[in-house]
């Protein structure tokens, strides 16, 4: 099914494109999209710094991309090995139902395999049904007994000056 598609990491002079699908995924998720300068520090930080890795998937022929993943690796402390996170995983809406996102996930699992990780994680919004059906199809198991927490900029702006100032 996804033989009008190659899949593969994610090269400098896709930046263009893999903002473009940024964009797309924030629209989808009903989200502000990243403003200029982030979206220059995500690229930044993908092909300079190496903090996150992307897999692209693009149409044979046009060269266009139509999905991506990106991710980064944690460490699990209790098995002593990395894990691979998922950060976004995003196929344009034309060309979904057609095994893309399923591969595009089993080649982040391939690569946590070849890291040697001792698990993968991600982050589903409540409300996308879709993505919950397609995680669970694949045996992916919902965590319960673990609450996701944030400290966005400001907060840890004023956490940091108000730790120096005590």
């Amino acid at each position: 099914m996804t033989t009008n598609y190659v899949i593969r990491r994610a090269k400098r002079q896709d930046s263009k494109g893999i903002i473009e699908l940024l964009v797309a995924l924030a629209n989808y998720e009903k989200l502000e999209p990243p403003d200029q300068e982030s979206r220059k520090r995500i690229i930044r930080d993908i092909f300079s710094k190496k903090m996150l890795r992307s897999f692209v998937a693009s149409e044979k022929g046009s060269g266009k991309l139509v999905g991506y993943a990106l991710y980064f690796f944690t460490y699990s402390s209790f098995l002593a090995r990395p894990t691979l996170y998922l950060e976004d995983i995003f196929v344009l809406e034309e060309h979904r139902k057609k095994g893309l996102g399923r591969d595009l996930f089993i080649k982040c699992v391939s690569e946590a395999e070849k890291e040697g990780c001792g698990r993968m994680e991600w982050s589903v919004l409540t409300w996308n049904k879709n993505a919950i059906d397609f995680y669970e199809k694949l045996g992916a198991k919902r965590l319960d007994e673990w609450y996701y927490y944030r400290l966005t900029a400001d907060t840890i702006t004023a956490l940091a000056h108000s730790a120096t100032t005590s």
